[in-house]
């Protein structure tokens, strides 16, 4: 077994003092002063593609243009009730921009308290957070908050009612942290269009893209003795927002007489969490992941579901019908698990017939863009449950069989997270269902590995994570889009690893970094990516101009004269390496470590899958002093 480094790697480097640190300064708008600078790291190799053009790799090494002065360093600690996605790539963006970065969970106000005391920090940044800030910590530390929202929203539903009220244009706001919630002076703000996504899509998309950008723009500040943040004036011009209560169930509350468009901004608005309150089959639920059924259908009475497919459901509304593709029962005493539709309302759907295809809801498709074949998956949060796996699979049997000359592999706006910890966890035998995704999904990887007729393309829109990870370096290229963050590892759920993590990620960056990516347990950004042949390719544009950028990147390859050359080296290197190594060899020395911890829980799987699953707080994460 690979030993597990600590959870706390070191510090890189030690800072320089510009001036003695005493404790129990008070924070008005004076902002104290910085560090020495940094010399800025420069990539070794591979390419940054803009939205149309190919440019040259950068030399600043940061994951987006740091708005603060080149080179200077502030000392920040990142207070945040979760290490989400949004806390991730800001993590990773500083770090990349030269500052010394640490994290501290928000769940406990002492340990809050210790924290800033110990790292005395420049500026405490909050990119997600639910908690108050100790008055402690803002009055003494410059500390700012990200709030969803444009300038002059308050409260903790900002997206939610952005979504349920239709809003076409919604932002982003930096907030010094005072007494009053999101009450305080104002360090920056963005705004950008919504659109009809979901929640947790709008959040992990436009919300984080502006959030970075106003992130570099309040590190650029905190480093400006000169600034003064102004204060909020509610009656200013063209403040937009006001203050909003919490979203109740009632305010979601919606009738399936109502409208389709009507009932899925409902559910969109409360996806990920909490989720709207309704009711299917008799059961009362909680409903999540709904999409607009474009099929026509027999006319049926409201409410009542009239198809299923690939674990949704199809549900009549007043015009129409949409699909529900996930659950959570709210049964006293159910498990409060998000589940696939089909799952929970087991034995209530039985006589519900399979619904033919439906261009409104389909998670995996294929076709032909010339020479380049194309297979998108699209899992809700990225989660592989093994039926999806088995489906893949055979998507990709499939296109691997075309006479096209290149692959393109790309999935949804969470790429890939691996196996799905909800179905397993749900299972009647957790490790009997866990053991077959494990091999479902090895299987899927396989078909990657070993198609030597084709070129493939991973093109990488979204975070992933674990197997997710692994599935993508199984090409022979990925392309990833600008601000992707990878977590290529799986210690921290008590897992060995599978997917030939030990054949694709020592191929791409050798084994001793291999070793560190998987025990360190930390993010790595698209700059990192780039640097260590992780990647091959970097792409800044919105996720639709990306997969354009990637499929004109795969036509490229696949019209290219050196395309006949490249297949030749592709087939001699697997050949080579099987020699040196059979594949099936990695794939049964990574089954025989996964045994013991699935079966044996010899690391705490169990453990740590049902903590993911119901969201309990972890007491520190692996960057908490990286």
């Amino acid at each position: 077994m690979i030993e597990s480094a600590p959870l706390f790697g070191p510090v890189a480097g030690s800072l320089a003092r510009v001036l003695g640190r005493g404790q129990g300064r008070r924070v008005g708008i004076d902002r104290p002063l910085v560090r020495s600078p940094l010399a800025p790291h420069r990539p070794r190799h591979s390419r940054v593609s803009g939205s149309a053009d190919v440019l040259a790799a950068p030399n600043h090494g940061s994951d987006a243009m740091s708005a603060s002065p080149r080179g200077r360093q502030l000392r920040i600690l990142l207070l945040c009730s979760a290490f989400n996605g949004l806390s991730q790539r800001t993590w990773v963006e500083l770090r990349q921009a030269g500052h010394e970065v640490q994290v501290q969970l928000a769940t406990d106000a002492v340990a809050v308290r210790a924290a800033a005391t110990a790292i005395d920090p420049d500026l405490v940044l909050c990119p997600f957070l639910r908690e108050r800030v100790p008055s402690e910590v803002w009055t003494t530390w410059p500390t700012i908050v990200l709030h969803p929202g444009p300038e002059g929203d308050r409260g903790p539903s900002s997206l939610d009612w952005a979504l349920m009220e239709a809003e076409p244009i919604w932002g982003v706001t930096a907030l010094q942290a005072v007494e009053e919630m999101d009450a305080g002076p104002i360090w920056g703000t963005r705004t950008f269009p919504v659109g009809d996504p979901r929640k947790s899509e709008l959040y992990n998309g436009a919300v984080t893209e502006v959030a970075l950008e106003l992130v570099h723009e309040v590190v650029a500040k905190a480093a400006d003795p000169s600034f003064v943040p102004r204060p909020l004036d509610p009656e200013h011009l063209g403040v937009r927002g006001r203050l909003r209560p919490t979203v109740r169930q009632v305010d979601r509350a919606f009738g399936w007489s109502d409208p389709s468009a009507h009932i899925l901004r409902r559910i969109r608005a409360a996806d990920g969490s909490p989720g709207v309150r309704s009711e299917l089959c008799g059961m009362p639920v909680s409903l999540f992941d709904a999409h607009e059924s474009r099929a026509a259908g027999e006319p049926s009475e409201p409410g009542t579901v009239t198809g299923r497919k690939h674990g949704a459901v199809r549900v009549s509304t007043g015009d129409g019908a949409i699909w529900v593709g996930h659950l959570r029962p709210n049964e006293p005493g159910s498990p409060r698990l998000k589940l696939p539709a089909t799952t929970v309302l087991d034995g209530l759907v039985d006589g519900i017939p399979e619904t033919p295809d439906d261009p409104g809801y389909r998670e995996i498709t294929y076709h032909r863009a010339g020479a380049v074949g194309v297979v998108s998956f699209d899992f809700y949060n990225g989660a592989m449950s093994t039926q999806q796996c088995r489906r893949l699979e055979r998507a990709l049997e499939h296109a691997t069989g075309q006479d096209t000359r290149v692959l393109l592999l790309r999935g949804g706006s969470t790429f890939s997270n691996g196996i799905h910890l909800g179905v397993i966890e749900a299972a009647a035998e957790p490790a009997v269902e866990a053991w077959d995704n494990i091999v479902a999904i090895d299987d899927v990887c396989r078909q990657v590995i070993t198609c030597h007729q084709q070129l493939i393309v991973c093109s990488v829109a979204g975070n992933a994570g674990a197997g997710g990870v692994m599935l993508a370096l199984g090409a022979d290229r990925v392309v990833m889009r600008q601000g992707v963050v990878f977590n290529p590892h799986y210690q921290t759920m008590g897992l060995y690893g599978s997917e030939y993590w030990t054949y694709v990620l020592p191929r791409r960056v050798g084994g001793d970094q291999a070793r560190t990516l998987t025990t360190r347990c930390e993010p790595i950004g698209t700059a990192q990516a780039l640097r260590l042949g992780v990647a091959d390719e970097i792409v800044r544009a919105h996720p639709g101009g990306f997969e354009d950028a990637a499929l004109h990147h795969a036509t490229r390859l696949a019209n290219s004269s050196d395309h006949p050359g490249q297949l030749t080296h592709k087939r001699a290197k697997a050949a080579a390496d099987e020699c040196r190594r059979p594949l099936s060899a990695y794939r049964e020395a990574e089954l025989e470590r996964m045994w013991s911890d699935i079966v044996d829980d010899a690391h705490g799987f169990a453990e740590n899958r049902r903590a993911f699953i119901l969201k309990q707080h972890a007491a520190r994460t692996a960057a908490s002093q990286a």
